[in-house]
């Protein structure tokens, strides 16, 4: 059989085994990556690539190791599930790096966790001062919770007894230039209602829009095909401050 028919059958077959086997996985294997979970990814993706290409070999062979890896990993996300002890043992348990305050050298060594991971880690949460970390955490799948201090955390309605009202979710009210009927229909909305909220914005034709949206408080949000509008090439076109 032709070398290139012969890579074309064997990659379909690796694509739609690994298509199943991820879903058999379940999405643990993307929100929850450890390293463990990693290292078993790259080789069954190895086995499912040697599967396509190596055409030295039988297929069936790679195929049989591709299954063989996958119900181990099946059986061990079961043991995991039902045997703490082996959870603990094969993904790890969370670190407190900070906790109160101070750093646990001690406790960063035993994970091979570095002072730079640890300010790298909070400045990807906005926190750039030591003082404001109450505590740290390092969970299995290597990102850092953190918790600040009272002082330094965002005052919310609750904490000024303030009556909030939820967002809630977008309901698209215009997609790509057309009128979402049944969306105005469910919202108990009409055209002209919808006619008027784009005046004010100073669109004259649905046309105009790509998308607008409404949330269950009222925030109406639009957006028009700024590719339609006039290109300013002038400096002096700009608009200056109101």
């Amino acid at each position: 059989m032709n070398e290139t028919l012969v890579v074309i059958v064997r990659g379909i077959i690796a694509f739609f085994s690994l298509l199943i086997f991820a879903r058999l996985l379940g999405k643990q294997q993307i929100s929850q990556l450890t390293f463990f979970d990693y290292v078993l990814g790259i080789t069954i993706g190895s086995i499912a690539a040697t599967l396509t290409t190596e055409l030295n070999s039988r297929a069936w062979v790679h195929f049989v190791g591709l299954v063989v890896w996958t119900i181990a990993v099946l059986a061990l996300q079961l043991i995991s599930e039902n045997w703490r002890y082996a959870s603990k043992y094969v993904d790890g348990e969370p670190v407190a790096v900070v906790m109160n305050g101070k750093i646990m050298e001690d406790a960063m060594k035993k994970a091979r966790y570095r002072a730079s991971d640890l300010m790298e880690q909070l400045r990807d949460k906005g926190v750039f001062d030591l003082n404001e970390v109450e505590f740290a955490i390092l969970e299995t799948n290597g990102q850092l919770s953190v918790l600040k201090k009272p002082q330094f955390q965002p005052v919310t309605p609750l904490h000024m007894n303030v009556p909030s009202i939820p967002n809630g979710m977008g309901t698209e009210l215009i997609y790509d230039g057309q009128i979402v009927k049944q969306n105005l229909k469910d919202l108990s909305l009409t055209e002209e209602w919808l006619d008027s909220q784009l005046t004010t914005k100073g669109i004259n034709n649905v046309s105009e829009v790509f998308l607008a949206t409404i949330t269950p408080s009222g925030s109406f949000f639009v957006d028009t095909y700024i590719d339609r509008l006039k290109r300013l090439t002038d400096i002096s076109d700009y608009p200056g401050p109101n």
